[in-house]
């Protein structure tokens, strides 16, 4: 799958809408009883990027990201405004925002995650666009330097640590990270005129599996 590492411009995202979607099969039974069931197990995000333009310079940044992005071909990375820390909005990232992976005195690597928990139910999302720079990690509660103790591939969002942790230990992380998305279109339409009253174009993105 083609895919370019480069994120869509920030200052364009800032604003768009969008979301998590998910995917539910519900059949309704003769009793009025439903059964309910999902083929996916994590969501997949929408984003409208044609909320964030707000003068002609960004309808040109625009065309020109789509252009290098061949449309649909390739994939970029995309900011969440909305969800893009381990942590909350407000907050710093720290090594001990999620807890990753418990050790088992043998495994090295191990994939960022981020927790979503409601009441006694949590779903754990992958992540695999880590931002370069921003990922602190540690071990039994003490922090680790990157490229000494452990290095980051920022294009799977996997962390390889140079000991493996002793079995039970727990492997914690922090980090901001991105949206691995393409284009859900092939055709830009914009007008100066229309524009320039308030109109913008519709540009969806949709994540990808990656």
């Amino acid at each position: 799958m083609g895919f370019h590492e480069v994120r869509f411009p920030p200052n364009l995202s800032f604003g768009s809408v969008g979301g998590p979607e998910r995917r539910t099969e519900i059949v309704t039974l003769a009793n009025g009883f439903e059964e309910r069931n999902t083929p996916w197990a994590h969501a997949r995000r929408r984003y409208d990027a044609g909320v964030g333009l707000r003068s002609l310079d960004d309808v040109e940044a625009l065309i020109a990201f789509f252009e290098a992005r061949r449309g649909q071909l390739y994939g970029f990375r995309w900011k969440d405004w909305s969800d893009y820390r381990s942590c909350l909005p407000s907050r710093e990232v720290q090594f001990t925002d999620q807890e990753i992976a418990l050790g088992d005195g043998e495994t090295r690597v191990f994939q960022l995650t981020k927790g979503y928990a409601s009441g006694e139910e949590r779903y754990t999302r992958p992540i695999t666009k880590p931002v370069a720079g921003t990922v602190r990690v540690g071990v039994d509660g003490s922090p680790l330097r990157e490229a000494v103790d452990f290095e980051v591939d920022a294009a799977t969002g996997l962390i390889t640590l140079e000991d493996a942790p002793d079995i039970g230990v727990i492997v914690s992380a922090g980090f901001e990270f991105d949206v691995p998305v393409r284009f859900d279109t092939e055709l830009i339409q914009t007008s100066v005129s229309s524009f320039k009253a308030g109109d913008v174009p519709r540009v969806p993105v949709v994540e990808l599996r990656v």
